[in-house]
C-alpha cells in the first residue's frame, strides 16, 4: 500500500469520525445524555449513541442490565421501562470503553423555544430580581442549553456542546427567564425534577424552526430553504455584508469630527460652549437635527458631591438607538453595539471627582431616527445617592451618513435551526413545549394562521409521542398606543395565535398587561412563567381548578348588538380599573370599525354602537399596544385580543 493511499484511508476513517459515523472502537453518547441529565419519567426511555459497527454495548441503570449491538452504520439505542421520580443515580455503559454518568434525575422534561423573549436570559432581569436569583439554589431545576447553530442541507443527530446546568446564583444567569419562573412554579407544585431544553434564538420567525417536509405547502419559505443550501451564495453574501458594515464604519470613522486623535469630543477639555441643547431621553429628529445617521456626540456636566467620591458608580442611560459608546470624565465605561440591550455601565471608583462631572455619548445610529428611547431609567448611582440624567444635554454632529442597508440574517432562514437546534433532539423524551416567538412574523400575520399549527403539527410529528402540550404566549401590548380604531399587524398576529387553540392540547398564554410600549422585551417575565405554567397545570397535570385567560367561545349577532360567550371564566368577568369596558370595536361592513359601548353580564359581554345596525364585526384590544383594554377575570388575567366576524359576509 502505497502512502498515499494510506492518507486517502486515513482521510476517509476521520471524515466518518468528525460526521459521528464512525467512533474509532468506542462509545459515544449524545450531548443531552451526559451528567446532570433529567430524564423524563412515566414514558419508556430511548437511550442512544454510537460505537463501532456491531460493537456490542451494555447499559446499567437502576440495578438493571440492558444489552445491543450497533448496526451496521455503529447507530445504537436501548429503551429503558418507564420510571418513576427520582435520583440521583449513575448510568454506566460498557462497551470496548466504558463511560459512567453521574447525578442523573427522572422528571418532567420541557423544551423551551422560540425568539428573543424566551431566549433573554436571567442576567438581563437581574436587577429585576435580585431576590429570586440569590434564593435559586435547587438542584432539581436543570437547563441544558443548546447552541445557537443552522444548517440548510441536513438534520443532525448530534449538538456540537452543551451540559446540563443545575440552577443557582452562579449559573441562572444563563437560564432562560420565562423558563425558569416555569419551572419554578411546577417545581412548587409537583416536587419532581424539572429540565429545560432551551433552544432558542432571537428574531427568529417560526419558518425556522421547521423541517424541510413540513415547509413544503408553503412554496415561498420551501423555495428559500432550497436557495440558502448553496454555501457559495451564503459565503457570498457573507463577505458583502461584512465588506459593506466594515466600509461605513471605516467611513464613518474617518469623518467623525468627534473622534479626531487628540481633540476627542469625550475628552473634559473640550469646549461645548457653542453646542445646540437638546432634552434627553428623546430622538433627535424630533429635536431639531432631522431623521440623521451617522454619528452624534451627547454631552451632559451634572455636580457630584464629595460622597460619591472615591467609590463605584453606575450609570443607566435606557436604551439607545442604535450604538453607544459612553465615557465619564474622559474615561471610556461602556459600549452597547445594537439598540435593544439596556445600557447598563459602571464607572470605576477612581473617576468621579468632586464637582463638575461630564458624561459624554458617542451615538451611532445607521438607520432610521436615532436617540434615547423614553420612559427607561436615565440616572447615574454611587450606593443611594443617585443623580438624575434626564433632561438638557448639549448635542453636536460628528458625521452625517447615508442609511446602512442591514444584514441578512441568514441564520433565520427557513429550515435551519430545525435542523441544527432541534433534530439532533428527537430521540429525548420530553413532556411538552413552551413557545413564545411570533414578534418576527408580525409583518406576514395573516400566513401565521397556518405556519404556526403547521410547527406544532410538525414537532409532533417528528418526536412521536403523540400531542404532547404545546404552551406558548401571545404577543404581549408594544409600540405607541393609538387613540382610534386602526389596523394592526400584531393585533392580526394574536389573532392567529388565538385561532391555533382549535389545534389539539394547545394553550396559550395571554400577556397584552405585561408588555412595554418602548421595549419589546418587557422585563416581566416572572408573571408570563407564572401563567404557562397554569396551562401546565390545565393540559399536561389535569388540574381543574387553574385559572387562565378567558377567550371567546360563542358570539350571537343581532340587529342592534353583539352577545360573545368566554370560556375560562369560573366566577364571572370585570373591569379591572372598574371603569366602563374600553377597546371595544364595531363593525357593519367589516372595514371601517368605530369605538364600541360594552357592558359584563355574567360570562357574557354585550357590544353595541347606537348609530350601527345590523353589525358585521366587532373587535377587542385590536392594536399594537391595548394597554387600555380592561376586560379581566375575576382572577387578574386578561381576556385575549380577539375579532369576530359574522358568518357568511366575507
Amino acid at each position: 500500500m502505497n502512502s498515499t493511499t494510506k492518507i486517502k484511508i486515513a482521510l476517509f476513517f476521520l471524515i466518518l469520525a468528525v460526521q459521528g459515523n464512525f467512533s474509532w472502537g468506542q462509545i459515544r453518547l449524545p450531548k443531552l445524555i451526559s451528567d446532570g441529565a433529567i430524564l423524563q419519567r412515566d414514558t419508556d426511555l430511548k437511550i442512544w449513541g454510537w460505537a463501532s459497527p456491531n460493537e456490542a454495548i451494555e447499559l446499567r441503570f437502576q440495578n438493571n442490565l440492558y444489552a445491543t449491538s450497533a448496526n451496521g452504520d455503529g447507530e445504537w439505542d436501548i429503551m429503558i421501562p418507564s420510571q418513576k421520580a427520582g435520583g440521583p443515580y449513575e448510568m454506566s455503559f460498557k462497551g470496548k470503553n466504558e463511560i459512567t454518568l453521574k447525578n442523573i434525575l427522572v422528571g418532567e422534561v420541557w423544551i423551551c423555544s422560540g425568539q428573543s423573549n424566551m431566549e433573554l436570559t436571567m442576567k438581563r432581569l437581574r436587577d429585576q430580581y435580585p431576590e429570586e436569583i440569590k434564593n435559586s439554589i435547587n438542584s432539581e431545576i436543570r437547563q441544558f442549553l443548546v447552541p445557537d447553530n443552522y444548517d440548510f442541507n441536513k438534520t443532525h443527530t448530534d449538538l456540537p456542546d452543551g451540559s446540563w446546568k443545575e440552577a443557582s446564583p452562579e449559573t441562572l444567569f444563563e437560564f432562560s427567564g420565562v423558563a425558569y419562573f416555569f419551572a419554578k412554579e411546577l417545581y412548587k407544585q409537583n416536587k419532581v425534577p424539572i429540565g429545560l431544553i432551551n433552544a432558542a434564538m432571537g428574531g427568529s420567525p417560526v419558518e425556522a424552526w421547521m423541517s424541510e417536509d413540513a415547509l413544503k405547502p408553503f412554496p415561498e419559505a420551501y423555495d428559500e430553504m432550497q436557495k440558502f443550501k448553496n454555501k457559495d451564495l451564503i459565503n457570498e453574501i457573507e463577505q458583502n455584508d461584512k465588506k459593506r458594515q466594515k466600509d461605513w464604519y471605516t467611513k464613518l470613522n474617518e469623518t467623525d469630527a468627534g473622534f479626531v486623535k487628540g481633540s476627542e469630543w469625550f475628552l473634559n477639555s473640550t469646549d461645548d460652549s457653542q453646542w445646540a441643547t437638546m432634552n434627553v431621553p428623546g430622538f433627535w429628529a424630533d429635536e431639531g437635527l432631522a431623521e440623521t445617521n451617522g454619528v452624534v456626540w451627547f454631552r451632559k456636566t451634572v455636580e457630584i458631591g464629595q460622597n460619591m467620591v472615591g467609590k463605584k458608580a453606575k450609570i443607566w442611560l435606557g436604551r439607545i438607538v442604535d450604538q453607544d459608546h459612553v465615557y465619564v470624565n474622559g474615561t471610556f465605561v461602556g459600549t452597547t453595539g445594537y439598540q435593544y440591550p439596556p445600557r447598563k455601565y459602571e464607572v470605576p471608583e477612581a473617576i468621579l471627582k468632586s464637582g463638575k462631572n461630564t458624561i459624554a455619548v458617542r451615538l451611532i445610529n445607521e438607520k432610521g431616527k436615532g436617540g434615547f428611547i423614553l420612559d427607561k431609567p436615565y440616572f447615574m448611582a454611587v450606593e443611594k445617592d443617585t443623580v438624575d440624567l434626564k433632561g438638557v444635554w448639549k448635542y453636536k454632529l460628528g458625521a452625517q451618513m447615508d442609511p446602512l442597508k442591514s444584514q441578512t440574517f441568514i441564520r433565520w432562514k427557513p429550515g435551519g435551526l430545525y435542523n441544527h437546534m432541534i433534530a439532533p433532539l428527537l430521540n429525548y423524551r420530553i413532556k411538552g413545549v413552551i413557545w413564545y416567538q411570533g414578534e418576527s412574523n408580525a409583518a406576514r400575520p395573516k400566513s401565521y394562521n397556518e405556519t404556526f399549527p403547521a410547527l406544532i403539527n410538525n414537532w409532533r410529528n417528528k418526536w412521536k409521542l403523540g400531542n404532547f402540550p404545546f404552551l406558548y404566549v401571545q404577543l404581549a401590548n408594544f409600540m405607541e398606543e393609538t387613540m382610534t380604531p386602526t389596523e394592526s399587524n400584531w393585533a392580526e398576529l394574536r389573532q392567529a395565535q388565538l385561532n391555533t387553540l382549535k389545534v389539539s392540547n394547545t394553550g396559550m398564554v395571554v400577556t397584552t398587561d405585561l408588555g412595554e410600549w418602548n421595549d419589546i422585551h418587557p422585563l416581566n417575565k416572572k408573571d408570563v412563567g407564572k401563567r404557562l405554567a397554569n396551562q401546565a397545570f390545565k393540559l399536561a397535570y389535569d388540574m381543574a381548578k387553574v385559572a387562565v385567560s378567558p377567550i371567546p367561545s360563542k358570539y350571537k349577532f343581532s340587529r342592534k348588538k353583539v352577545k360573545i360567550t368566554f370560556d375560562y371564566v369560573s366566577s364571572g368577568l370585570i373591569s379591572n380599573n372598574n371603569q366602563p369596558l374600553s377597546t371595544f370595536e364595531i363593525s357593519k361592513d367589516g372595514k371601517t370599525f368605530f369605538e364600541a359601548q360594552a357592558i359584563i353580564i355574567g360570562n357574557e359581554v354585550i357590544v353595541w354602537h347606537n348609530e350601527i345596525d345590523r353589525p358585521k364585526s366587532v373587535r377587542y384590544a385590536w392594536s399594537n399596544n391595548p394597554i387600555k383594554a380592561n376586560l379581566f377575570s375575576t382572577e387578574g388575567l386578561p381576556v385575549s385580543p380577539f375579532e369576530i366576524i359574522k358568518p357568511n359576509t366575507r
